[in-house]
């Protein structure tokens, strides 16, 4: 069987458009992952440069000053100011259906806020079960289940590492060939 050359054309234009379209989300992922990185970098030197601001402000003790004459009534001073860590608010990935063509994104989602962070995770299991609890429909659904399952009956979980998990999941939720995925996704319409 042979489609008509116009088919085969529009096709082939779609395809393309698809492509075109891929790759302006992969440079747009990468932009905002570079400005992402360096607004935390900058954000690091201005802490890093606030603490040695503080740690130069403090007075300096003298040492070979009399004691006052006369004790003076205790003074409550209130408590040294802390210097915190300011973290950007991070938010959590949205949840995951298991499409494919949005498989890239979700694990780019994931691991970014797991390096941003790492405080919220104790251990690889946590970061596993916290990247599952985004699994709430369909065959994404099913596919936590399993590993729910597998662990229930062997008491060992099949995914033992966070690197596991980004395995498993391309295996499983990234398109195996883009381009064929575009034009069977052309054809169900």
């Amino acid at each position: 069987m042979s489609l008509p050359s116009n088919t085969l054309q529009g096709i082939a234009n779609a395809l393309g458009y698809l492509q075109h379209y891929f790759h302006k989300l992969t440079e747009k992922q990468n932009i905002s992952e570079n400005n992402i990185n360096t607004t935390l970098a900058a954000l690091t030197v201005q802490l890093q440069q606030l603490i040695q601001l503080v740690a130069n402000s403090l007075p300096t003790p003298i040492s070979n000053t009399p004691p006052p004459p006369v004790p003076s009534p205790p003074v409550s001073l209130p408590p040294a100011p802390t210097v915190r860590q300011i973290r950007p608010k991070l938010s959590s990935p949205p949840d995951f259906g298991g499409e494919h063509y949005n498989g890239h994104a979700f694990l780019n989602s994931c691991s970014l806020y797991i390096r941003l962070a790492p405080e919220q995770f104790h251990d690889e299991e946590e970061r596993i079960l916290w990247a599952l609890m985004f699994f709430k429909s369909d065959y994404v659904a099913k596919w936590s289940e399993n590993v729910f399952h597998q662990e229930a009956n062997t008491g060992v979980c099949p995914i033992q590492t966070w690197r596991d998990f980004e395995q498993q999941f391309r295996v499983h939720f990234f398109p195996v060939n883009a381009e064929a995925d575009a034009i069977n996704a052309l054809e169900d319409t």
